[in-house]
């Protein structure tokens, strides 16, 4: 008597992840190069617009800054954030650098995160109070409200620019490892 075993489909091992096509790749890079720049130059303004309105005297120009900050802030903020994100994470994953390969890359992004996360919690908000209050006539509440944010965004978008440009720190334990074969 003859006896049939079944035997189970062995499963494919995973393979490398798919890399990006050289003009994919490029065309991601000219997004994020765009986006990142975009945010870099929207935060600027919101440096300036902030400055002035801790600084002038003016009720108008007070309030006139904070109202162009919250349009920044609720218009172009956040979606040039988003794309810096996520063209950010495609070039990562798409790519030889990966995203826990490099400390640089890794860095980058936990940066991005932060930054974007702080966008929602902190500088929206705080943007959001000050005009509140010297719409409704009254001085600008605290200066910090327009200050901190563009200062704190500013300095962390140089350093990831710093970064993407002299690549420092090598791989991490992850990128150290030996490649495996894939069968």
């Amino acid at each position: 008597m003859d006896t049939y075993t079944e035997q189970k489909p062995a499963k494919p091992r995973p393979g490398p992840p798919p890399r990006l096509g050289r003009p994919a790749r490029r065309a991601a890079l000219v997004v994020h190069v765009i986006a990142s720049a975009g945010w870099l130059g929207l935060t600027l303004g919101l440096l300036a617009l902030g400055i002035t309105a801790a600084t002038d005297g003016s009720a108008g120009t007070v309030e006139a800054s904070v109202r162009a900050m919250k349009l920044f802030a609720d218009w172009l903020l956040l979606p040039v954030a988003f794309l810096t994100l996520l063209s950010g994470l495609l070039l990562s994953l798409g790519t030889v650098w990966g995203l826990a390969r490099y400390r640089w890359v890794y860095t980058k992004f936990w940066l991005t995160l932060a930054t974007t996360t702080a966008t929602v919690f902190a500088l929206r908000p705080g943007v959001n109070s000050a005009v509140a209050a010297v719409a409704a006539g009254g001085p600008l509440p605290d200066a910090g409200d327009v200050l901190f944010g563009p200062v704190v965004s500013l300095s962390a978008y140089v350093f990831m620019t710093v970064i993407s440009v002299l690549k420092p720190w090598g791989k991490t334990r992850r990128g150290r490892r030996k490649p495996q074969a894939f069968a």
